[in-house]
């Protein structure tokens, strides 16, 4: 496993050096979304259209990270499932901030409005509940 490489000891910036690009957190965001597990294929259908060649490279990064694991695939011999560790889990509640943050700044769809005001109404109790399922679907 490769050793991450950090610019500085600053916590932003090398937690940016993990997940700070433009797709990194999009693919944990599927897999939140998809606690059973995520295929190759799951993630170019999302909408935001990530190349290839991208995609491999950032699957790769958060496995070399430990945010996410490879399994194989129960139903298909030719594919595997990804899916988070408790260390990627663990993100959930800055994925729940920019969510947050958004809803200020840009429309939001209305399944992301309903899940924000069940957030707004106990975020510490949505995201305690939220984290343990993801825990348990693994």
């Amino acid at each position: 496993m490769k050793s991450v490489k950090h610019r500085s000891e600053c916590p932003v910036s090398c937690s940016l050096d993990v997940w700070g690009d433009k797709w990194t957190l999009l693919i944990i965001r599927d897999l939140m979304h998809n606690p059973k597990g995520c295929t190759y294929g799951d993630f170019l259908k999302s909408p935001e259209g990530i190349a290839t060649n991208i995609l491999a490279s950032r699957l790769q990064a958060l496995e070399e990270n430990q945010l996410v694991v490879k399994l194989d695939h129960p139903e298909s011999k030719t594919k595997v499932l990804y899916k988070l560790t408790r260390k990627g889990i663990d993100l959930l509640p800055v994925i729940v901030e920019i969510n947050l943050w958004a809803e200020k700044y840009y429309p939001i769809p209305e399944d992301r409005k309903a899940m924000l005001e069940e957030v707004k109404k106990d975020k510490v109790g949505f995201i305690t509940k939220s984290v343990q399922e993801l825990i348990d679907s693994n």
